[in-house]
C-alpha cells in the first residue's frame, strides 16, 4: 500500500491507528480537528465549548487544512454534534454570553449557519464588541490621523485665513523687540488651503478574510469606519481571499460590513494588491495597509513585483501580520522578510498601537525605526 493511502487511512481511523502511518505537522493538526469533532477512540472526544477560544482555533484549523467542500460538511456537523445549534438557535442563550472578540470571530465564521430568528441577536452581540472597540480607539485614531495630516501639510507661505498664529508666534519669538514690546514676524506658518471636501491623503486597507485573520478583520472594520469619518482622508476597505470584495460603501456600519465578509477559503494577496494598484491616484499621498499573515496562495513573484512598483511610485506600503491582541501570529517569515527588503515593512500590531502606526505612515516616518522604538518585532 502506498504511503499516501496509509496516510489517508491513518487520518480516517484516528489516533487509535497511530501505527499505520506517521503524520507530519499539518496532518497532526488535521487529525486534531477531526478528533475534536468526531472522536473515535484513543485521545479523541475532547469536545469543544461553544464560545471558547478552543472552538475559535478549531474553526481556523478546519478552514486552513481542509478544502471548502469538506469545511462546509464539518461545520454543519459541528453545529449538530457539539451543541452549537443550541447556541445559534436560542437568542436567549446568545444574549447571556459575555461578548468578546473571540465570540464575534466565531459568530462571523458560522454566520451562514445562523438562522434568521437568531441573526438579529447575533448582530446585537457583535455590535456590543464593535462599540467597545470604538470607545477605546476611534477618538485616538481620528486625533492621531488629523494631526499627522495637518503637520505634513504645513507651509511657510499660507494665506492669511490659514495662518497658525500660535505656531507662528512661537517660531518668531527670537525676533522679539523689547523696546517696541512686539514680535517681528519673519516667517508665517500655516496650512495649505484646500477644498473642504478634498481629501489630503488616501488610505487603502486590504484585509485577509481567511479564518485565521478573523480577529484582525473585526478590528479593521471598526478602525476603517472611524477613518471614513475623517474628511481629510479618503478610506477604502477591501477584503480578500481568492476573490476581492470592496466593502467601502459599508464603512458607515461596521457590523453590517462584518456580516458581509465571507470568512474562509484560500488567500490570493497578489490579486488584492493588483486591485489596490487601480485605486492609487496620488502615489506620494497614499498609504496601503495589507493585513495578512502572508501565507500566499497566489503568485509570490507577482506579489513582490507589485509591491516593488507601489513603493517605487511613492506609495507607503505596510504589512500588518495581525491587528489583534492575541500576541505574535503565525506568518510566512520568508515572504515577510522579502517584502520588508522591498520597502514594505512587516510586523504585528495591536489595535491600541494602530493610530500611532498610521499617523507615522502618513507622516512618512521610517516605520521600521518606529516599530523598534515601540518594542514591536519586525518580520525581517
Amino acid at each position: 500500500m502506498s504511503e499516501e493511502r496509509l496516510r489517508r487511512w491513518r487520518l480516517l481511523l484516528g489516533p487509535s491507528a497511530e501505527d499505520v502511518a506517521q503524520l507530519g505537522d499539518d496532518d497532526q493538526r488535521r487529525d486534531s480537528a477531526l478528533t475534536g469533532l468526531y472522536g473515535g477512540g484513543g485521545d479523541r472526544g475532547a469536545g469543544l465549548g461553544a464560545s471558547s477560544p478552543q472552538l475559535h482555533r478549531w474553526l481556523g484549523d478546519v478552514r486552513k487544512y481542509f478544502p471548502t467542500s469538506v469545511v462546509q460538511v464539518m461545520q454543519r456537523d459541528a453545529v449538530e454534534k457539539l451543541g452549537l445549534r443550541q447556541l445559534l438557535l436560542e437568542p436567549e442563550l446568545l444574549q447571556a454570553v459575555e461578548p468578546d472578540v473571540n465570540l464575534v470571530s466565531t459568530l462571523l465564521q458560522l454566520s451562514r449557519a445562523i438562522p434568521a430568528r437568531t441573526r438579529d441577536t447575533a448582530k446585537a452581540v457583535v455590535r456590543k464588541v464593535v462599540e467597545d472597540i470604538e470607545r477605546r480607539l476611534a477618538d485616538r485614531l481620528v486625533e492621531a490621523v488629523r494631526g499627522a495630516v495637518d503637520r505634513s501639510r504645513r507651509t511657510h507661505r499660507p494665506q492669511l485665513p490659514d495662518v497658525d498664529w500660535a505656531s507662528t508666534i512661537k517660531a518668531n519669538l527670537k525676533n522679539y523687540q523689547p523696546r517696541h514690546r512686539t514680535v517681528i514676524v519673519e516667517d508665517l506658518i500655516g496650512h495649505r488651503r484646500r477644498s473642504r471636501a478634498a481629501a489630503m491623503r488616501d488610505v487603502v486597507l486590504l484585509v485577509d478574510q481567511s479564518g485565521s485573520m478573523a480577529d484582525s478583520l473585526v478590528h479593521a472594520a471598526v478602525l476603517g469606519s472611524a477613518l471614513a469619518s475623517i474628511r481629510s482622508v479618503s478610506t477604502r476597505l477591501v477584503v480578500f481571499d481568492t476573490e476581492v470584495a470592496d466593502l467601502t460603501d459599508q464603512l458607515s456600519d461596521p457590523v453590517e460590513l462584518l456580516f458581509s465578509a465571507q470568512l474562509g477559503g484560500g488567500t490570493d494577496i497578489n490579486r488584492a494588491v493588483a486591485y489596490a494598484q487601480t485605486l492609487v491616484r496620488r502615489p506620494t499621498d497614499t498609504v496601503v495597509v495589507i493585513i495578512s499573515d502572508l501565507y500566499e496562495g497566489g503568485s509570490e513573484t507577482d506579489l513582490r513585483r507589485r509591491v516593488r512598483e507601489l513603493v517605487a511610485s511613492g506609495v507607503t506600503v505596510v504589512n500588518l501580520l495581525a491587528l489583534s491582541d492575541s500576541g505574535t501570529p503565525a506568518y510566512d517569515h520568508e515572504l515577510a522578510a522579502q517584502l520588508s527588503a522591498l520597502g514594505a515593512p512587516a510586523f504585528a500590531c495591536t489595535p491600541d498601537k494602530f493610530p500611532e502606526l498610521l499617523a507615522a505612515a502618513l507622516r512618512k516616518d521610517d516605520l521600521t525605526q518606529w516599530a523598534e522604538a515601540e518594542g514591536i518585532a519586525t518580520g525581517r
